[in-house]
């Protein structure tokens, strides 16, 4: 089946099925042409858990077969669960799943219902002890406690749940699993100045043989660009309505003046503002060299999300290789490529948003001007 026709039959299916927790689009199409998907890249599936109450949630992306995994934590507040097994100094050379949540550090639990859906397909280490084997699942959260009742929070059961859901088809995007309650633009809230909703958003390239495959949730204090043109498509709103602020703008206005200066305030908590990346590549890489890949790639989030890494962040990027093509390609060549990718994965994690109550989305909003 080409590559459009299998898109086309999970637009189909998701329609058939009317649910969002199968990792399939939800209802009709989006507006929006698909980009590509995560899962494009061989061997990935991904499944979502979507709790509409709050909204809140979590995304299970599991590999058919163990995978290296490497890291950058160039945010201030990263949560995460066994992420330093992906140190290039640990000996854990491959694992087995990544867990995304919401709900901050309440979120981790959910890595615990992945290991036991991997334990029940034996899916596992070699624990090196007779009968033991440990399935490894890294874990990663972002915070959504301000949106909603924060008392609900997926745990191990949702984790399970979104494991049942995962698929090889291409993954819902928006507001569903990890990005049900995902926001941004959320730097001067404080002063009046509304934020946006984003949510979970995909992209994939095919260069010849090598695939590049993204997944983004986005939950920034800084403003979303189109990072071809500079143009903000989702961010801090002014206050009467009449567009977008211009977080950097802002700023240095702020700054530039003594009166503004010496009332400057900023939303930046600690651990309020991570955004999470998935990039995943068919080309062999080990962890080492995934490390950088990493490095690379998050590259592209800083095109799109401006400002981005601040002192509040937790931003994480995770770099997958699937060890599906054997060939001599430069890792800086994919690495440079995966950054483009990562960047157009951010833009889709706003534009297939859509809104709640006091988070208006890119395809909602319409600034009287």
């Amino acid at each position: 089946m080409s590559e459009f026709d299998r898109r086309q039959f999970g637009f189909a299916l998701a329609g058939l099925t009317g649910t969002s927790v199968l990792g399939l689009y939800d209802g009709e199409p989006p507006a929006e042409s698909p980009a590509g998907s995560l899962t494009d890249v061989p061997g990935i599936q991904v499944g979502h858990f979507t709790d509409n109450r709050r909204p809140t949630g979590c995304t299970a992306i599991l590999f058919d077969n163990e995978m290296s995994v490497g890291v950058d934590y160039d945010g201030s507040a990263p949560g995460d669960h066994l992420g330093v097994m992906l140190q290039p100094v640990s000996p854990i050379e491959k694992v087995h799943g990544i867990l995304l949540a919401r709900a901050g550090p309440f979120g981790l639990s959910v890595v615990h219902g992945a290991e036991r859906y991997l334990e029940e397909h034996k899916r596992e280490l070699d624990w090196g002890i007779r009968n033991v084997r440990i399935p490894i699942v890294v874990g990663a959260v972002i915070d959504d406690l301000s949106v909603g009742d924060a008392r609900i929070r997926p745990g191990a059961e949702e984790g399970y749940k979104a494991c049942q859901a995962l698929s090889s088809s291409p993954v819902a995007e928006g507001n569903v699993g990890v990005g049900a309650g995902a926001t941004v633009g959320k730097m001067l809230k404080s002063r009046g100045l509304g934020a946006m909703k984003a949510g979970v958003g995909c992209a994939s390239r095919r260069f010849g043989d090598v695939i590049i495959g993204v997944l983004v949730v986005a939950n920034s204090v800084g403003d979303i660009r189109d990072w071809r043109t500079g143009k903000i498509l989702a961010g801090a709103r002014r206050s009467d309505d009449q567009g977008f602020a211009d977080i950097i703008e802002t700023l240095g206005r702020d700054l530039s003046t003594k009166a503004s200066r010496a009332s400057l305030t900023i939303d930046d908590a600690a651990f309020r503002s991570t955004t999470l990346v998935v990039v995943a590549t068919n080309v062999d890489f080990n962890k080492t060299q995934l490390t950088k890949l990493a490095m690379m790639a998050s590259t592209g989030a800083a095109r799109a999300i401006n400002p981005y890494h601040t002192t509040g962040d937790g931003d994480s990027t995770f770099a997958v290789s699937t060890h599906g093509l054997k060939a001599d390609i430069p890792l800086s060549v994919v690495g440079a490529l995966a950054a483009e990718v990562v960047a157009e994965g951010i833009v889709r994690s706003v534009k297939m948003a859509t809104s709640i109550e006091d988070w208006p989305a890119y395809r909602d909003y319409t600034p009287r001007l």
